[in-house]
């Protein structure tokens, strides 16, 4: 299943250790609402050891892939340890902590199809070298999809406050 289903959805839009995410499109391209323009349609699946989990729709918001990418960027240069990146909807929230000084992290990655059912942590070592491609995947994804802001008759692409 694992493989037929990668193989089905093509690269990733951002891969992380066992995590990855494809962005199918904006849920809503046509609003002309704040709060439903930059839903994302999404498929992010986490493996490791023998288990795959699988969560697909609009449980993700173009910030939220902003926010991963600020977050990182606040890793690379210092100013931060850890992070937690927690969309509104509950089926998927990644965490990371720094383990030590030689540049590890613990990436703790919560996922699930139904959250009223069911739990699903993974945990995984990374280094801080995942940073920049993060980053740049990032990056890619807020361009093809850009956090729109303003009222419904001017959207915009840069954040006016």
């Amino acid at each position: 299943m694992k493989t037929e289903m990668i193989t089905h959805l093509g690269t990733p839009d951002l891969n992380i250790a066992g995590f990855q995410l494809w962005v199918h499109g904006r849920q809503f391209p046509d609003s002309e609402d704040y709060d439903d323009v930059n839903w994302l349609r999404v498929t992010a699946h986490v493996g490791a050891s023998g288990a795959d989990v699988w969560v697909s729709g609009s449980i993700m918001q173009v910030n939220d892939i902003l926010e991963i990418q600020r977050k990182c960027d606040a890793l690379c240069k210092g100013d931060l340890t850890d992070i937690s990146i927690q969309p509104l909807e509950p089926g998927l929230e990644l965490h990371l902590h720094k383990a030590d000084g030689l540049g590890h992290y613990n990436l703790k990655i919560l996922i699930t199809p139904n959250h009223l059912e069911q739990e699903h942590s993974f945990f995984f070592e990374i280094d801080q070298s995942y940073f920049i491609q993060i980053i740049r995947q990032c990056n890619d994804l807020i361009n093809k999809y850009p956090v729109l802001y303003g009222d419904i008759k001017n959207f915009v692409t840069t954040d006016p406050g």
